[in-house]
């Protein structure tokens, strides 16, 4: 049974756009969750179903892994949320939000005041002021904390959409229904409608105000309909690589991929154009998705 919750088609501009804006970055780091490196890195050597079964079971390898968010603010749309962390609930009780298997196989932890509702309130910001929310894929990971934010907007692909409200086997392909299925406002790009450009090496991206400042950009793979989100600093580019890739060393190569990606060709070819994108542009900042070193790094704020 697929969700109640009815999305709405964004073939548009959202308004609010303003000529040559640029926008600022804030990195949120709202919870973890711990994984078998086995699952974001492919083994060497045969055997894989094995090994990755194995991993799951009885992880030896594993990592503690942060769930990062954003914050954008931009001049005269306001702020813009990119995926919403694990939800509040987590800092007492996994199950809860995440589910039985979801908690067991991902073990989520937050502390106490380390979700992003409260991390806004730090900033000045009250959760129902924040107009727009851009969900790079609906994994369960990334949307823990919808619920938190019935007054935004959610901007998410169609395709990702489809399969997430509506594929088959929701919890083994990744997602928790109950964390999207509220009757908010959804509306879903379609990347194949004829409106849809280009921008620099992505292939298919949308200007979600139609000022150049945030172009959402269609890198499937990882799920089916994953985006990955660019925006315009005041010199350079920050782009929000979501899960395109996991570590930072998988856009050089220095890391293999993921053992299995939901679709393994899409999924090079998302990557694949995050470094050309990378070389075209050494000085942008490119974020993979769930990287301890690079978030341990990572500084407070982009302009």
């Amino acid at each position: 049974m697929g969700v109640h919750a009815e999305p709405h088609p964004l073939h548009e501009p959202l308004a609010g756009g303003t000529p040559r804006a640029t926008v600022t970055v804030e990195p949120l780091i709202a919870g973890h969750v711990e994984w078998s490196r086995s699952m974001m890195v492919k083994p060497e050597g045969r055997m894989l179903t094995a090994k990755l079964l194995r991993a799951l079971v009885s992880p030896k390898d594993a990592v503690e892994v942060p769930c990062p968010a954003f914050l954008i603010r931009h001049p005269s749309a306001g702020a813009i949320l990119v995926d919403t962390g694990l939800h509040p609930s987590i800092a007492t009780d996994g199950q809860e939000n995440f589910g039985s298997l979801g908690a067991r196989f991902g073990k989520p932890t937050l502390a106490a005041g380390e979700d992003v509702p409260s991390q806004l309130r730090k900033r000045g910001l009250e959760p129902g002021e924040v107009p727009i929310v851009v969900m790079t894929h609906l994994h369960l990971d990334h949307t823990s904390a919808i619920s938190e934010f019935p007054n935004s907007t959610f901007v998410v692909s169609e395709t990702e959409w489809q399969a997430a409200a509506h594929g088959s086997q929701p919890l083994l392909n990744g997602y928790r229904r109950a964390h999207f299925d509220y009757a908010f406002e959804y509306r879903t790009v379609d990347f194949d409608r004829a409106n849809i450009d280009s921008y620099a090496s992505f292939g298919r991206t949308f200007d979600l105000f139609g000022d150049g400042s945030i172009h959402l950009a269609f890198t499937p793979g990882h799920s089916p309909g994953h985006m990955s989100v660019i925006a315009r600093l005041a010199e350079r580019d920050f782009v929000i690589g979501g899960d395109a890739m996991y570590l930072l060393g998988q856009l050089d190569g220095s890391v293999p991929g993921p053992p299995r990606p939901y679709d393994a060709h899409n999924f090079r070819r998302s990557l694949q154009e995050l470094r050309l994108f990378r070389g075209q542009f050494p000085d942008a900042v490119i974020t993979p998705g769930h990287d301890p070193e690079f978030y341990a790094e990572i500084e407070q704020r982009y302009e």
